[in-house]
């Protein structure tokens, strides 16, 4: 295996570890996954640094939690002066190439990738922009309903069906083209779905991969709105909750819509897979899937993410490099801030402490050689809608602390407790742990200056979103581009040559 491995990045969409099976999910049927899970490193305990889109793949592609990068929500710019994994592997020799969606918000969607060979599947502009001053009302044109969840069920094409299958195409003809062509560098090829995210529908084959009998119910029990903690109580009523009635068939049929999507993203991971296989890269290579979120999918009586509870911001994280990684399991606290680091380790060790900007992750290359770090902390923010303070996370061995000044403490053991039922922030037996979780979090973050940063940023978002739609638009979306006259057969080319170096494998 070369000093350089391909990098092949499969990033998922609002996928929760508990519904793999690698996790002890025993329902859902995702061979591809699997067998990735079979053959590499799966870290039981990653998490999402911030449960929400956009400042999630922010904070993967640079190591930077939203504090540092200003990623704070799905309407917030990333600023092309801050570095990214990308930048460093090309630095590297890395060819860096893109297939489907990464949410960037702003002029610049690319971000070190070379290549970018779909658009994306969300708006890359400032619409989406929470406003802390109103207090978590609703903004009714762009946040989630529970539209996904009353209509959840069977259709043979959606936007998000059509993007994924064009995400797949994509990745494939890119490797055969970098097997055909190219093979002067490695490869650095991240492949981005929004498959499971809802709306929890999918095509007939893969609904009928599960019956309804087969389809499991929450297990974390949902609460009256009345005895819900806060968070949980406005993630309730901005997902409008309040003015629908979700009835058991209603929670079955989505979690039957999300598991049926999961087999189908699933099916276009092994797409991928397979052309990698056929391009002769595996050997020399490390594939890496991880999702930018969960989903409660009914836990808790909640659905969707923006919350640090378990199923929103518990993600798989799995290494599969069997030449160079024994297969194995992490009990460590990791999180998607440690990806980039880890990346510029595995294309040449030692390359995470050469970076140009301080990070807030660091790189798992001693875990997966086998190490341990039984002290490892993790941090998370959550700077979006569904709030109206500043949320943050502490996450150490088997304790789990947030905070956020408008609500109480939360503090839960997920070892004994893994549905976190129960709150011990209020139990004086306990009462040291907390102490020292918070004291952490008070050394950590200045949370006022978080508070005016978030704000100011709002604003000025929401004024420039105003003048950018009045007059002619210029729009910030990716507009991919293929040039015609270097594909295929043309004058340009010796005809029986192109026909020999188009083929793979190549003539003997």
């Amino acid at each position: 295996m070369s000093e350089r491995p391909h990098i092949l990045l499969f990033v998922v969409d609002q996928l929760a570890a508990s519904f793999l099976r690698a996790h002890g999910n025993a329902v859902t049927k995702t061979p591809a996954i699997d067998e990735l899970a079979e053959t590499g490193v799966v870290f039981e305990n990653a998490y999402s640094p911030s449960p929400l889109c956009a400042p999630a793949r922010a904070a993967l592609m640079t190591g930077m939690l939203p504090t540092r990068t200003g990623v704070y929500d799905n309407s917030a710019e990333f600023a092309s002066s801050i570095p990214a994994f990308t930048h460093y592997l090309r630095l590297e020799g890395y060819r860096t190439c893109l297939s489907g969606k990464m949410h960037f918000v702003g002029p610049d969607q690319l971000h070190g990738f070379e290549e970018r060979l779909t658009t994306d599947v969300y708006p890359g502009d400032f619409g989406w922009t929470p406003d802390w001053r109103l207090g978590g009302e609703r903004v009714d044109w762009w946040y989630h309903n529970m539209s996904s969840v009353v209509e959840a069920g069977v259709a043979e094409i959606t936007n998000q069906l059509e993007y994924d299958d064009e995400v797949a195409f994509h990745a494939v003809r890119r490797l055969y083209d970098y097997a055909r062509y190219e093979r002067d560098a490695p490869l650095m090829l991240c492949v981005s779905f929004s498959h499971p995210h809802d709306p929890y529908v999918a095509r007939q084959r893969f609904w009928d991969l599960y019956r309804d009998e087969d389809i499991d119910l929450p297990a974390a029990p949902g609460l009256p709105p009345e005895q819900m903690d806060a968070h949980s109580h406005r993630l309730w009523k901005s997902a409008a909750m309040d003015q629908v009635s979700i009835t058991e068939d209603d929670v079955r049929a989505a979690r039957h819509g999300y598991y049926a999507s999961l087999s189908y993203v699933d099916e276009r991971i092994g797409d991928v897979l397979a052309a990698f296989r056929a391009c002769g890269l595996e050997d020399d290579a490390v594939v890496i899937l991880t999702s930018d979120h969960g989903d409660f999918l009914g836990e808790h009586g909640l659905f969707y993410k923006m919350s640090f509870r378990e199923h929103a911001a518990h993600v798989p994280f799995v290494v599969s490099a069997p030449g160079r990684f024994a297969p194995g399991r992490v009990r460590e606290p990791v999180s998607l801030v440690d990806l980039a680091p880890t990346l510029l380790d595995l294309a040449r060790p030692g390359l995470s402490e050469e970076i140009a900007a301080p990070v807030d992750g660091r790189s798992v290359v001693p875990l997966l050689d086998g190490g341990s770090e039984p002290e490892r902390t993790i941090a998370g923010e959550f700077l979006a809608e569904t709030v109206v303070a500043p949320m943050v996370m502490l996450r150490r061995g088997r304790w789990k602390y947030i905070h956020t000044p408008s609500d109480p403490d939360q503090l839960f053991d997920v070892d004994d407790d893994p549905l976190e039922l129960v709150n011990l922030a209020g139990n004086p037996e306990h009462g040291g742990v907390l102490g020292e979780l918070r004291d952490e979090a008070e050394r950590r973050w200045d949370l006022d200056a978080v508070d005016r940063d978030v704000r100011a940023s709002q604003q000025a978002r929401l004024a420039v979103f105003a003048a950018l739609t009045t007059g002619a638009p210029f729009p910030w979306d990716f507009q991919p581009s293929r040039v015609a006259a270097k594909q295929y057969t043309r004058n340009t080319m010796d005809v029986a040559e192109r026909d020999q170096q188009s083929r793979f494998p190549p003539v003997a």
